[in-house]
């Protein structure tokens, strides 16, 4: 089988000025993956006409087919529709459907039509004519140099409409397409290379059309594993016979599978168990309390939070020592120890979780350089703290402060809770 390879092409000055985001090519790439396109490159050019020309000559090359985003508004800046024209070597020409179509658009929503929009329905004539039911810019569609080719609106509402109208449903008529089944083990607590090393044997026996790839993020790392086959329940069962294979390496760093998250792992687990929780967040400053209560259903285990930045609170609310205080400094085992066990009890929560540190981009000491952070968690019979030495970005220590205490949670429930 043919491995079906597609190119995305995204114009528009705004794309590469960073004025907007590009997620109609993450859009489509993932909507290619689930019919088994694989996508080669993703390229983004200005409105200039010897880059765009230039990039559908290198696509054709590469791809069988070919996706467009951007260019075909009514203004003298938007080439895309043109530049196809002259690359195709085919002239422009009224398409009387097209033209009807964006006059009903106008006529539907009360407003004036100007002679720009008219043109919106004047198409190369080498082009299949796509309706666009909800803009003004149709669609593309092109069969020319033994590659197809799709050109759509920039808009995403729009873009997104003529795939699933159009392009993904001709797919199956153009080519024979594999099967491809994901799936995601989501681990926290291990980085990169350490989890590479512990699966490295399981990973090398890997089958030719079973692959791995690692994906890392903040404080986490996501093993993605793909099959591809004509039988989508075999490829599940093979992909899942893996995965049962690599569990007892890693299990004790697994919270999860696909699109779950830490925070939602960890209500899932309080929620089996029956127990709930609390947390004093002073370097974190509340982001924690963030993730736990965007879960719904969350007021079945959260009692609640408190967020002590000045030691005075530490001490007046959460019964902090204050010679602890004052022989280890706010960011010390001694300090979250004692907070743990305090929000605990204030909270009357099966579990209290602290977190204290060094945020940056200043405080810091030789001692205790910034993104120096204490965490720990406390519970029946028990109160368990980590040192962590992070980074000198503020935001990004108090994101993975967030994930290093719910990952504490996590490994405390199942320690403890037996």
């Amino acid at each position: 089988m043919k491995l079906v390879k597609a190119e995305i092409i995204a114009i528009g000055d705004e794309l590469l000025y960073g004025q907007i985001m590009d997620t109609n090519s993450h859009w489509i790439s993932q909507q290619l993956d689930l019919k088994g396109v694989k996508v080669v490159r993703k390229t983004t050019v200005g409105d200039n006409r010897d880059d765009i020309l230039k990039a559908f000559s290198e696509a054709e090359k590469r791809a069988d087919l070919v996706l467009i985003t951007g260019g075909l508004g009514p203004t003298q800046d938007d080439l895309t529709k043109p530049l196809l024209a002259e690359y195709f070597n085919c002239p422009v020409i009224e398409v009387p459907d097209a033209v009807k179509a964006i006059t009903e658009f106008f006529k539907r929503r009360g407003r004036e039509m100007t002679p720009l929009n008219v043109l919106q329905g004047h198409l190369p004539s080498c082009c299949e004519y796509v309706p666009n039911p909800v803009g003004t810019a149709p669609g593309m569609w092109f069969d020319q140099n033994e590659t197809y080719w799709m050109s759509m609106p920039g808009v995403p509402h729009e873009m997104k409409r003529l795939m699933n109208d159009f392009v993904l449903p001709k797919l199956p008529s153009l080519f024979e397409l594999p099967v491809i089944y994901h799936k995601v083990i989501k681990t926290a607590g291990i980085g990169e290379s350490w989890l590479a090393d512990l699966i490295a044997d399981w990973e090398n026996a890997l089958p030719e059309h079973i692959r791995l790839a690692y994906l890392p993020s903040l404080g986490h790392v996501k093993l993605r594993l793909t099959g591809f086959g004509k039988d989508l329940i075999q490829i599940q069962k093979e992909v899942e016979n893996q995965i049962q294979l690599v569990l007892p390496k890693i299990e004790k760093y697994v919270y999860g599978f696909n699109e779950e998250t830490l925070e939602t792992a960890i209500g899932k687990l309080l929620k089996k168990a029956g127990k709930t929780l609390a947390l004093a967040e002073s370097c974190s400053g509340g982001y924690i309390s963030h993730l736990v209560t965007s879960i719904p259903g969350c007021s079945d285990y959260f009692q609640g939070s408190l967020v002590p930045y000045h030691n005075q609170y530490k001490i007046d609310i959460l019964g902090v020592k204050e010679d602890t205080l004052a022989n280890f400094g706010a960011v010390s085992e001694e300090t979250v120890h004692e907070m743990a066990k305090g929000i605990r009890s204030l909270f009357h929560a099966d579990f209290g979780l602290a977190s204290s540190g060094i945020a940056g981009p200043d405080g810091g000491t030789d001692e205790k350089p910034v993104g120096t952070v204490w965490i720990a968690c406390a519970g029946d019979g028990f109160s368990e703290a980590k040192k962590l030495q992070l980074t000198q970005d503020r935001l990004l220590n108090i994101q993975l402060t967030g994930v290093a205490v719910l990952n504490l949670l996590r490994v405390c429930i199942s320690q403890y809770n037996k």
